[in-house]
């Protein structure tokens, strides 16, 4: 073998493949192994290993018995010596324990709708305890496939800009110096600003210092600073409409003075909109600038309308919606139709309300709260002024009751949040700039503008308080299945606690049941100090339960 090794690197080394000779240590060892394993192959080796192995058995079943019977021995001679005290304040220190960890995962439970035990548990511990590492990886591109069916199969939850969020200089401000709460979260400025950059700016804004300015403005987190870069672009070009914009929402104290610098801005945009609309048609540059003109001239006179609802003028805000939705009719995403609503609700247009209802309460089209609680409002006033519910259970329901209910259990279905606001079985907080429909926060902004218009239809209220909780026996597992709309999403919980303040009790539907660890902590708390104090009353007596 030695000799064949040798002829093996020789002629290795001598066909050019790099290798030098081999070691002759490297020789020396290998003859030892091949002559142990010749000898471990013969029959005595075989038999003396037999007999290794019998002898190590013996020793561990005798061994093993006698060193159980003396840890136990030890055992009992340690409980033996200890006293009551003892056993006290180990029940003790076990229920404090115990009833700390219940306090933090009942905590965790509130504010993030999850067990923090089972949440780690589902993180950490399955990874190592299941048999991951024994799957082999699977392929790129099916692993691709696979993250984008689930992706397409995970319930989507869209988040839209409030239609009638507040501004932020005259109304969120002052609550936050009044209140020192934060009304907003700063995952909803964050939307704000993203929504600031799609809308006012543009590719061709670098051709101009001052719409330069302005980019860098929306971009800023600081509010002093995007204002002092909101005057630095009217210094650069006082016609500039995105700087009267920013400072009309957030150097404005009052309404009256935001109104006074949106109307600036409305003079500076037409201008700008008609210079973009003589030259759009020049290259895409000039289409995308187009747009976004167009853009800015929407978002002021909605906003113009708004100012106007606020400072009473309801009639000039109504014919400055009805004329912005003639003008605009293809920018019916940006909701125009729910401020219109609203303020033709405060005129008590009750005619006019249905005439909007008509035309955008479509099955094509997308429903909001505004629109579903709205169509129950006005199905609600024909019959709740002589609505009993002791009447009604004698001689049945009419047909315009029954038209009531329904629509009541048509809106109910689609957010079931907002009866409990309506109610004023939950409290209000400002509504946030951005909603979820079908959530909480799309709930506490419908009830912050509409509670006053249930509350002026005598009976309203009534009518609301005793039919709508009918809807959820119509629907018994609502996230397996709808009645009149989609299942209801189940990710509106996380958005909504993203979007609403932490001061806020989040709205959870449907109602979750209380963790497994919750539960067990709670009872381990209990047993513990049950025990804790059945030990400081009867001391000899427990000594005597614990020993035996």
């Amino acid at each position: 073998a030695p000799s064949a090794v040798m002829a093996e690197g020789s002629g290795n080394g001598s066909g050019g493949s790099g290798r030098g000779p081999p070691c002759p240590g490297a020789a020396s060892a290998f003859r030892r192994w091949e002559q142990l394993r010749r000898r471990a192959a013969t029959p005595w080796a075989r038999g003396l290993l037999a007999v290794a192995a019998g002898l190590g058995l013996l020793y561990a079943v005798l061994w093993v018995p006698v060193r159980l019977r003396d840890g136990l021995a030890a055992v009992t001679m340690f409980l033996s010596t200890l006293t009551p005290k003892f056993y006290f304040a180990l029940t003790v220190t076990s229920s404090f324990i115990s009833g700390l960890i219940f306090v933090f995962e009942w905590w965790h439970f509130r504010k993030y709708g999850t067990s923090f035990i089972e949440q780690v548990s589902v993180s950490h511990l399955r990874p190592l305890i299941g048999g991951a590492e024994n799957s082999p990886p699977a392929p790129a591109a099916f692993s691709a496939g696979e993250n984008e069916t689930s992706r397409q199969n995970m319930p989507e939850c869209k988040v839209w800009r409030n239609p009638l969020n507040l501004f932020r200089g005259a109304e969120y401000s002052r609550y936050m110096w009044v209140t020192g709460k934060e009304p907003l979260t700063y995952y909803d400025m964050n939307l704000s600003a993203q929504d600031h950059q799609t809308f006012f700016t543009c590719d061709t804004d670098v051709l101009r210092p001052s719409d330069t300015v302005m980019q860098k403005a929306w971009r800023e987190r600081n509010p002093q600073a995007r204002i002092k870069a909101a005057y630095q672009a009217l210094e650069l070009n006082n016609d500039c409409a995105t700087a009267y914009v920013l400072l009309a929402e957030e150097e404005a104290t009052t309404i009256v003075d935001a109104e006074k610098y949106f109307k600036q801005a409305l003079k500076a945009g037409e201008m700008i909109y008609r210079k973009s609309q003589n030259c759009h048609s020049q290259s895409p540059q000039h289409e995308a600038q187009l747009r976004r003109d167009t853009n800015v001239l929407v978002y002021v006179k909605r906003r113009l309308a708004m100012c106007a609802r606020k400072l009473g003028r309801i009639r000039e805000a109504v014919k400055m919606m009805r004329d912005l939705m003639k003008e605009f009719p293809l920018l019916s995403m940006l909701n125009i139709h729910e401020n219109l609503l609203e303020a033709l609700l405060e005129l008590q247009a009750y005619a006019d309300v249905q005439a909007v209802l008509a035309k955008y309460d479509d099955i094509s089209l997308p429903k909001s709260a505004a629109i579903c609680y709205t169509a129950a409002l006005l199905k609600a006033r024909a019959v709740s002024e002589r609505f009993s519910p002791e009447t009604a259970s004698r001689r049945g329901l009419s047909t315009a009751e029954i038209n009531a209910v329904e629509a009541i259990h048509r809106a109910v279905e689609f957010n079931p949040h907002v009866p409990k606001y309506l109610l004023e079985m939950k409290s209000l907080v400002l509504p946030p700039e951005h909603i979820l429909k079908r959530g909480d926060s799309e709930a506490v902004a419908y009830a912050f503008f509409h509670l006053q218009h249930w509350k002026r239809i005598e009976g309203a209220l009534n009518l609301l308080h005793c039919t709508w909780e009918g809807t959820f026996r119509m629907i018994p597992y609502p996230l397996e299945k709808g009645h009149l709309f989609y299942p209801y999403p189940s990710c509106t919980e996380t958005a909504d606690r993203e979007l609403l303040p932490t001061f806020h009790e989040v709205s959870v539907y449907p109602q979750k049941e209380l963790p497994f660890f919750i539960h067990f902590t709670a009872g381990l708390c209990s047993f513990s100090a049950m025990l804790a104090l059945l030990t400081h009353q009867f001391p000899e007596l427990m000594v005597i339960f614990v020993k035996a």
